[in-house]
């Protein structure tokens, strides 16, 4: 579990530093330019970090799973070994499948307004600004999504659908009751990933009238929710992790 817990606080590190070098430049020294090739390199690690995060809770739900219905089990099946090639294939699929659609905008030209809705380089949001057909960037980055926060997501919902079962078939209320309680903080982490990813996307695809306002608050909430609510998330219902912080918090008033 803490394995996962430092994968999931990696890609939300990773996240925010993505945005956080053009944010500050905006709201400090009113920098409002980027160029494009750094565009397109802050728009590749920025949706390198999503995937890897929807791939790292995806993986979490498996561990879940482990560890309910085959707790016997769970040190021989989720080996160190195991782990760290599960964390390569996250990164790997991550790259493969995000490298074509980042690529695949060096193709567009861009001849009207150079304005970007959002404090960071956001994929729909740049091929607005294209005046070449963008059809192939549209499927190829669509693919992408599905193939990957979409997948994730589905086999999230599965996970859950057999933990349910396996809960359900405890006879004991309280085992039930400490079954479903391990899985709060996960389900807590997908939720406030999920709802402002899906929202961002239902907004940009079929809201296109949305004033800008609301593209760029939904924008900011994608980004910066999961960040700040994932550790006061795990740090409230793991016990080992509340204990650390109580501890270092008694050390430094001492």
């Amino acid at each position: 579990m803490y394995y996962f817990l430092s994968m999931l606080s990696t890609t939300d590190l990773g996240l925010s530093i993505s945005t956080l070098v053009t944010m500050l430049g905006i709201f400090w020294f009113n920098a409002r330019e980027i160029s494009f090739n750094a565009c397109l390199s802050q728009m590749f690690f920025i949706k390198l970090f999503t995937v890897m995060e929807s791939s790292v809770l995806l993986a979490m739900a498996f561990d879940r799973f482990v560890a309910i219905s085959n707790p016997l089990r769970y040190a021989t099946i989720l080996t160190d070994s195991r782990i760290a090639q599960i964390a390569g294939a996250i990164v790997i699929r991550g790259t493969l499948m995000l490298t074509p659609m980042v690529a695949l905008l060096k193709r567009l030209s861009f001849c009207r307004g150079h304005v970007l809705h959002h404090s960071y380089c956001f994929h729909p949001d740049v091929m607005k600004l294209s005046c070449t057909d963008t059809r192939i960037n549209n499927a190829v980055g669509l693919t992408a999504m599905i193939s990957t926060v979409g997948v994730d997501s589905i086999l999230i919902l599965f996970s859950y659908v057999l933990i349910i079962m396996t809960v359900l078939s405890i006879v004991s209320p309280e085992e039930r009751t400490k079954a479903f309680s391990t899985c709060i903080s996960h389900v807590g982490a997908v939720a406030i990933f999920y709802i402002p990813l899906i929202s961002l996307s239902f907004v940009h695809r079929f809201w296109k009238r949305a004033p800008p306002y609301a593209h760029t608050m939904i924008a900011n909430t994608y980004l910066l929710i999961p960040p700040v609510m994932n550790p006061i998330i795990y740090s409230v219902k793991t016990k080992q992790i509340r204990r650390a912080m109580i501890k270092i918090l008694h050390s430094k008033d001492t």
